[in-house]
């Protein structure tokens, strides 16, 4: 009951990531090695119930992200970085990703709870369908291709994607050239 009290102090009683005031509970940040309030964020459920996978993301929710990120404590920072991550396909989610300021060992912190979810996580598509080497998708915005001069159109169907170690990214042929895909721009077919 300790850390729940120190984080109601520390927080306000509110979200440290939205400042919402109800359906408060405190959520231990991955990987923690123990329950203190330095390794916990105080979060409301609409949070937690989207960063656990629960719900799917509600971009606007998380513009919140440009407040939070800058809270002096370690564990919100992380829960900050991570979701800006999540949200990375959204141009202030990329800004506040460049603007953000980590010291080391809190990035370190950071990264490893983001690769253990790449590593855990199944690769979806943009209505949650979880794909497979093999599978036929198509895309479902038009997508300018880096480097390759060219953009990929909207409803161009890319047969027998293969998976990647990111579970964002899957590689495919367009145009005949095989390019990587972010996932959530993607329809399984």
């Amino acid at each position: 009951m300790a850390t729940e009290q120190a984080l109601q102090q520390r927080s306000n009683n509110s979200c440290e990531l939205c400042t919402a005031t109800i359906n408060l509970s405190v959520f231990p940040v991955p990987p923690t090695s123990d329950l203190s309030a330095q390794q916990c964020v105080y979060i409301c459920q609409t949070c937690q119930s989207q960063i656990e996978g629960n719900e799917d993301l509600d971009i606007n929710h998380w513009r919140c992200l440009n407040d939070s990120m800058w809270n002096q404590e370690s564990a919100v920072q992380v829960m900050s970085y991570r979701m800006l991550n999540k949200l990375s396909t959204e141009s202030w989610a990329q800004d506040a990703l460049e603007i953000i300021y980590l010291e080391d060992e809190v990035r370190t912190w950071a990264e490893q709870g983001i690769a253990a979810e790449q590593t855990n996580g199944p690769t979806r598509d943009s209505n949650g369908a979880e794909l497979q080497d093999g599978d036929n998708v198509t895309l479902i915005k038009d997508l300018k291709v880096k480097g390759a001069n060219f953009t990929a159109k909207q409803g161009t169907m890319v047969r027998g994607i293969s998976l990647t170690d990111n579970p964002e990214h899957i590689e495919g042929k367009v145009n005949g050239t095989r390019i990587v895909l972010v996932s959530a721009y993607l329809k399984k077919a």
